[in-house]
């Protein structure tokens, strides 16, 4: 098959690889039908997660339709059309007991495009099916639901939830990529009295407005004063840190309240600095965490019930399996090409089109 391979520092390449097979008995084999590539993926080809070894698949968020199972696999079958969550879950272990399914011991957790092969193929091999794929409703569509599988749980459960986002905060998005978008669209759920994007690029607050944000801060203004000026001095009550850079990190404590949390969904790669001289006194608290992805059902049923933003609204860009590398290049110059979701592969879905009624 053909998949996108790791090859160091700033090196990849669509290019043939074996097939993958059942190694274990919980395993399934998925044929890719959509596949996307993530803010984590351009982290990995910066050498930002050394974890990752040169040959490794990358790609971690999938829509296919399983061809081969285990034997101890129950939850989906051939011919199932699932979405491949970003997180694997042995399901046994003290972690994944707890539902935090990103912390797994047994096997699981971030594993796919990180330290086995990942998404960005034409076939995937998924530990731990049963808990790890998820059965897809007709009415999602390949390139809706294949924002399911990282971006919107992310998003709600390291931004939202973590942030303990309720009705009146003032919450400030910074970062508004794919992530951050998702976070501004979740937090709406719990009615904060005003949220605010942060970032460079105008073509991304744009979309930050389109997705629900009150008040938006570019590369012309000093967000810092914006959140004083519309908090009587105070600060937000919630800042999420969806870029993970440093300066992005520093400047989101400086803007959260005594008593605020901040919630980073950023991946670093490098230190950041904790000024704990200005912080000691303030009472904040800061949360990091990598996603469990245990909100994934609900968030299908939200999809599916068209309670979310579907891909119209994040997806830009569209390519063929073939077209990895170019889309890669569009998805990492993002501030030139406007590109916020890119998608390769998707299928129209024609199962669920309905032919017009005769007048």
């Amino acid at each position: 098959m053909k998949a996108l391979v790791f090859h160091g520092e700033g090196q990849k390449s669509w290019q043939d690889v074996p097939d993958p097979g059942i190694q274990d008995a919980g395993d399934a084999v998925i044929r890719v039908d959509a596949v996307t590539i993530c803010g984590t993926d351009l982290h990995i080809m910066k050498g930002d997660v050394p974890e990752v070894t040169p040959g490794t698949v990358l790609g971690h968020e999938a829509v296919g339709e399983v061809v081969e199972t285990g034997g101890d696999v129950r939850s989906v079958r051939p011919g199932d059309r699932v979405l491949v969550s970003c997180i694997s879950a042995c399901g046994r272990c003290r972690f994944c007991r707890e539902n935090r399914f990103g912390q797994c011991l047994g096997g699981g957790g971030w594993i796919l495009g990180h330290l086995i092969d990942g998404t960005q193929a034409e076939y995937v091999r998924v530990p731990f099916a049963d808990l790890s794929v998820h059965p897809l409703p007709h009415a999602v569509s390949s390139e809706d639901a294949v924002l399911l599988a990282d971006i919107f749980p992310t998003a709600y459960e390291v931004g939202v939830l973590s942030g303990r986002v309720g009705p009146g905060d003032t919450v400030v998005v910074v970062g508004a990529g794919p992530i951050g978008l998702a976070t501004i669209a979740t937090a709406r759920l719990y009615t904060p009295r005003r949220i605010i994007a942060v970032d460079f690029a105008q073509s991304r607050l744009e979309a930050a407005r389109a997705m629900g944000a009150d008040v938006t801060a570019g590369a012309d203004e000093d967000p810092e004063i914006l959140v004083g000026d519309l908090t009587n001095g105070l600060g937000a009550d919630v800042v999420v840190e969806a870029v993970g850079v440093p300066e992005t990190f520093e400047q989101c404590m400086r803007m959260v309240r005594p008593v605020g949390r901040v919630a980073n969904v950023g991946v670093h790669g490098k230190p950041a600095a904790l000024h704990l001289e200005s912080l000691w006194s303030k009472d904040v608290t800061i949360t990091t965490g990598l996603v469990d992805t245990c909100s994934t059902p609900l968030l299908l049923e939200m999809m599916a019930a068209g309670r979310l933003p579907a891909a119209p609204a994040l997806v830009t860009h569209r390519f063929t399996l073939p077209q990895m590398e170019e889309a890669y290049d569009v998805f990492s110059g993002a501030a030139g090409t406007g590109a916020l979701k890119v998608v390769l592969g998707a299928s129209s879905h024609d199962e669920v089109s309905v032919p017009a009624q005769a007048p």
